[in-house]
Protein backbone atom coordinates (compact mmCIF):
# COMPACT_ATOMS: atom_id res chain seq x y z
CA UNK A 1 0.00 0.00 0.00
CA UNK A 2 1.42 3.36 -0.99
CA UNK A 3 -0.83 6.16 0.27
CA UNK A 4 0.50 9.70 0.41
CA UNK A 5 -0.11 12.76 2.57
CA UNK A 6 -0.23 15.50 -0.02
CA UNK A 7 -0.64 18.24 2.57
CA UNK A 8 2.35 17.17 4.65
CA UNK A 9 5.70 17.32 2.90
CA UNK A 10 8.99 16.28 4.45
CA UNK A 11 10.98 19.48 4.74
CA UNK A 12 13.80 18.27 6.98
CA UNK A 13 16.50 15.66 6.92
CA UNK A 14 19.13 14.46 4.43
CA UNK A 15 18.93 15.05 0.70
CA UNK A 16 17.01 12.34 -1.21
CA UNK A 17 20.05 10.35 -2.42
CA UNK A 18 21.70 10.34 0.98
CA UNK A 19 18.40 9.53 2.71
CA UNK A 20 17.88 6.58 0.37
CA UNK A 21 21.34 5.26 1.18
CA UNK A 22 20.77 5.65 4.92
CA UNK A 23 17.43 3.87 4.72
CA UNK A 24 18.97 1.03 2.72
CA UNK A 25 21.61 0.57 5.38
CA UNK A 26 18.87 0.63 8.00
CA UNK A 27 16.97 -2.12 6.18
CA UNK A 28 20.07 -4.31 6.14
CA UNK A 29 20.82 -3.93 9.85
CA UNK A 30 17.53 -3.33 11.62
CA UNK A 31 16.65 -6.99 12.24
CA UNK A 32 19.92 -7.64 14.06
CA UNK A 33 19.39 -4.84 16.55
CA UNK A 34 15.69 -5.30 17.16
CA UNK A 35 16.24 -8.65 18.84
CA UNK A 36 17.23 -6.59 21.87
CA UNK A 37 14.10 -4.57 22.00
CA UNK A 38 11.20 -6.16 23.83
CA UNK A 39 10.43 -6.78 27.47
CA UNK A 40 7.02 -8.27 26.58
CA UNK A 41 5.44 -10.26 23.77
CA UNK A 42 3.63 -7.23 22.35
CA UNK A 43 6.92 -5.62 21.38
CA UNK A 44 5.95 -2.37 23.08
CA UNK A 45 7.75 -2.25 26.43
CA UNK A 46 11.47 -1.58 26.08
CA UNK A 47 14.17 -1.89 28.69
CA UNK A 48 16.51 1.05 29.16
CA UNK A 49 19.36 -1.14 27.97
CA UNK A 50 17.49 -1.89 24.74
CA UNK A 51 16.75 1.81 24.18
CA UNK A 52 20.41 2.68 24.71
CA UNK A 53 21.59 -0.08 22.40
CA UNK A 54 19.22 0.95 19.64
CA UNK A 55 20.31 4.55 20.15
CA UNK A 56 23.95 3.56 19.70
CA UNK A 57 23.06 1.81 16.45
CA UNK A 58 20.62 4.30 14.94
CA UNK A 59 21.58 7.56 16.58
CA UNK A 60 20.50 9.90 19.33
CA UNK A 61 17.25 11.03 17.61
CA UNK A 62 16.13 7.39 17.43
CA UNK A 63 16.93 6.91 21.11
CA UNK A 64 14.93 10.01 22.02
CA UNK A 65 11.90 8.84 20.03
CA UNK A 66 11.94 5.46 21.75
CA UNK A 67 12.40 7.05 25.18
CA UNK A 68 9.50 9.44 24.50
CA UNK A 69 7.33 6.46 23.54
CA UNK A 70 8.12 4.71 26.80
CA UNK A 71 7.38 7.89 28.80
CA UNK A 72 4.05 8.13 26.97
CA UNK A 73 3.17 4.63 28.13
CA UNK A 74 4.01 5.56 31.72
CA UNK A 75 2.21 8.90 31.61
CA UNK A 76 -1.00 7.42 30.17
CA UNK A 77 -1.16 4.33 32.37
CA UNK A 78 -4.00 5.71 34.52
CA UNK A 79 -5.62 7.96 31.92
CA UNK A 80 -9.14 7.48 30.57
CA UNK A 81 -9.56 5.95 27.13
CA UNK A 82 -10.41 9.24 25.45
CA UNK A 83 -7.11 10.72 26.62
CA UNK A 84 -5.21 7.61 25.57
CA UNK A 85 -6.68 7.78 22.08
CA UNK A 86 -5.92 11.48 21.68
CA UNK A 87 -2.35 11.37 22.97
CA UNK A 88 -1.33 8.16 21.17
CA UNK A 89 -2.76 9.50 17.92
CA UNK A 90 -0.92 12.79 18.40
CA UNK A 91 2.37 11.10 19.27
CA UNK A 92 2.58 8.84 16.24
CA UNK A 93 1.27 11.41 13.78
CA UNK A 94 4.54 13.28 14.31
CA UNK A 95 6.44 10.54 12.46
CA UNK A 96 7.28 11.10 8.79
CA UNK A 97 5.18 9.52 6.08
CA UNK A 98 7.30 7.47 3.67
CA UNK A 99 6.19 4.95 1.05
CA UNK A 100 7.40 1.38 1.56
CA UNK A 101 9.27 1.31 -1.75
CA UNK A 102 11.25 4.37 -0.68
CA UNK A 103 11.62 3.43 2.96
CA UNK A 104 12.12 -0.34 2.96
CA UNK A 105 12.77 -1.07 -0.73
CA UNK A 106 9.69 -3.28 -0.74
CA UNK A 107 6.29 -2.78 -2.31
CA UNK A 108 4.50 -3.63 0.94
CA UNK A 109 6.08 -3.94 4.38
CA UNK A 110 4.24 -3.76 7.70
CA UNK A 111 6.71 -2.42 10.24
CA UNK A 112 6.73 -3.14 13.95
CA UNK A 113 6.27 -0.09 16.19
CA UNK A 114 9.98 -0.10 17.02
CA UNK A 115 11.01 -0.24 13.36
CA UNK A 116 8.60 2.62 12.68
CA UNK A 117 10.08 4.83 15.41
CA UNK A 118 13.73 3.87 14.96
CA UNK A 119 13.59 4.74 11.27
CA UNK A 120 11.33 7.78 11.86
CA UNK A 121 9.11 6.86 8.94
CA UNK A 122 6.43 4.61 7.56
CA UNK A 123 3.23 4.54 5.59
CA UNK A 124 -0.39 4.39 6.67
CA UNK A 125 -0.43 0.81 7.94
CA UNK A 126 2.63 1.50 10.09
CA UNK A 127 0.88 4.43 11.77
CA UNK A 128 -2.19 2.26 12.41
CA UNK A 129 -0.19 -0.71 13.69
CA UNK A 130 1.85 1.43 16.10
CA UNK A 131 -1.30 3.03 17.50
CA UNK A 132 -3.03 -0.34 17.83
CA UNK A 133 -0.19 -2.01 19.73
CA UNK A 134 0.41 1.00 21.96
CA UNK A 135 -3.25 1.35 22.91
CA UNK A 136 -3.48 -2.39 23.51
CA UNK A 137 -0.52 -2.14 25.87
CA UNK A 138 -2.31 0.73 27.64
CA UNK A 139 -5.24 -1.54 28.39
CA UNK A 140 -7.66 -0.67 25.60
CA UNK A 141 -9.40 -4.00 24.79
CA UNK A 142 -8.72 -5.31 21.30
CA UNK A 143 -12.48 -5.84 20.97
CA UNK A 144 -12.77 -2.05 20.82
CA UNK A 145 -10.19 -1.64 18.06
CA UNK A 146 -9.78 -2.58 14.43
CA UNK A 147 -7.21 -1.69 11.81
CA UNK A 148 -9.37 -0.67 8.88
CA UNK A 149 -8.61 -0.94 5.18
CA UNK A 150 -10.31 1.95 3.43
CA UNK A 151 -10.17 3.92 0.22
CA UNK A 152 -9.15 7.55 0.63
CA UNK A 153 -11.52 9.05 -1.91
CA UNK A 154 -9.85 12.44 -2.23
CA UNK A 155 -6.49 10.75 -2.91
CA UNK A 156 -8.12 7.95 -4.95
CA UNK A 157 -6.00 5.27 -3.33
CA UNK A 158 -5.93 2.58 -0.67
CA UNK A 159 -5.34 3.66 2.90
CA UNK A 160 -5.36 2.29 6.46
CA UNK A 161 -6.61 3.80 9.71
CA UNK A 162 -7.23 2.65 13.26
CA UNK A 163 -10.86 2.52 14.35
CA UNK A 164 -12.11 2.54 17.95
CA UNK A 165 -15.58 1.31 18.98
CA UNK A 166 -16.81 2.75 22.31
CA UNK A 167 -19.52 0.04 22.22
CA UNK A 168 -19.90 -2.92 19.84
CA UNK A 169 -22.70 -1.26 17.86
CA UNK A 170 -21.30 2.27 17.89
CA UNK A 171 -20.04 4.18 14.88
CA UNK A 172 -16.28 3.97 15.39
CA UNK A 173 -13.86 6.82 15.89
CA UNK A 174 -11.12 7.09 13.26
CA UNK A 175 -7.46 7.61 14.17
CA UNK A 176 -5.81 8.68 10.94
CA UNK A 177 -2.40 9.97 9.92
CA UNK A 178 -4.02 12.15 7.24
CA UNK A 179 -5.63 14.49 9.77
CA UNK A 180 -4.92 15.30 13.41
CA UNK A 181 -8.52 15.24 14.67
CA UNK A 182 -10.19 12.03 15.79
CA UNK A 183 -13.64 11.95 14.22
CA UNK A 184 -16.48 9.42 13.98
CA UNK A 185 -16.51 7.46 10.75
CA UNK A 186 -19.83 9.16 9.94
CA UNK A 187 -17.92 12.47 9.76
CA UNK A 188 -15.29 11.10 7.39
CA UNK A 189 -17.08 10.95 4.01
CA UNK A 190 -13.64 10.96 2.38
CA UNK A 191 -13.08 7.36 3.54
CA UNK A 192 -14.78 4.34 1.98
CA UNK A 193 -14.55 1.43 4.42
CA UNK A 194 -13.86 -2.02 2.98
CA UNK A 195 -12.71 -4.38 5.76
CA UNK A 196 -11.15 -4.29 9.20
CA UNK A 197 -9.30 -6.64 11.52
CA UNK A 198 -7.73 -6.94 14.96
CA UNK A 199 -5.75 -9.61 16.77
CA UNK A 200 -8.61 -12.07 16.46
CA UNK A 201 -11.06 -11.40 13.64
CA UNK A 202 -11.61 -10.07 10.14
CA UNK A 203 -14.77 -8.22 9.13
CA UNK A 204 -16.28 -6.63 6.08
CA UNK A 205 -17.24 -3.09 7.04
CA UNK A 206 -19.87 -0.61 5.96
CA UNK A 207 -19.57 3.07 6.89
CA UNK A 208 -17.07 2.06 9.54
CA UNK A 209 -19.26 -0.51 11.26
CA UNK A 210 -18.37 -4.19 11.35
CA UNK A 211 -20.93 -5.65 8.98
CA UNK A 212 -19.98 -9.29 8.43
CA UNK A 213 -17.49 -11.51 10.23
CA UNK A 214 -15.61 -13.32 7.46
CA UNK A 215 -12.98 -15.20 9.44
CA UNK A 216 -9.89 -14.86 11.60
CA UNK A 217 -7.29 -12.16 11.04
CA UNK A 218 -4.67 -14.83 10.32
CA UNK A 219 -6.05 -14.84 6.78
CA UNK A 220 -4.02 -11.66 6.23
CA UNK A 221 -0.47 -12.72 5.40
CA UNK A 222 1.22 -9.36 6.20
CA UNK A 223 -0.48 -9.32 9.62
CA UNK A 224 0.73 -12.86 10.35
CA UNK A 225 4.26 -11.95 9.27
CA UNK A 226 4.23 -8.84 11.46
CA UNK A 227 3.13 -10.76 14.54
CA UNK A 228 5.72 -13.45 13.82
CA UNK A 229 8.53 -10.87 13.70
CA UNK A 230 7.39 -9.33 16.96
CA UNK A 231 7.28 -12.76 18.62
CA UNK A 232 10.73 -13.64 17.28
CA UNK A 233 12.15 -10.38 18.57
CA UNK A 234 10.69 -11.12 22.00
CA UNK A 235 11.93 -14.73 22.08
CA UNK A 236 15.46 -13.73 21.17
Amino acid sequence: MQSQRRHQQDTAGPRPALRTLLLLLLCLTVSASLVLMADNSSGVRLSQAAINELGQTYGEPARRRLASWQRLLADLAEADETTKLREVNRFFNQVRFLDDIVHWKKTDYWATPVEFLVSNGGDCEDFSIAKYYTLRELGVPIEKMSIAYVKALELNQAHMVLTYYPTPSAVPLVLDNLISDIKPASQRPDLLHVYSFNGDNLWLTKKGRRADLVGASDRLKPWVQLQSRINQQHDQ
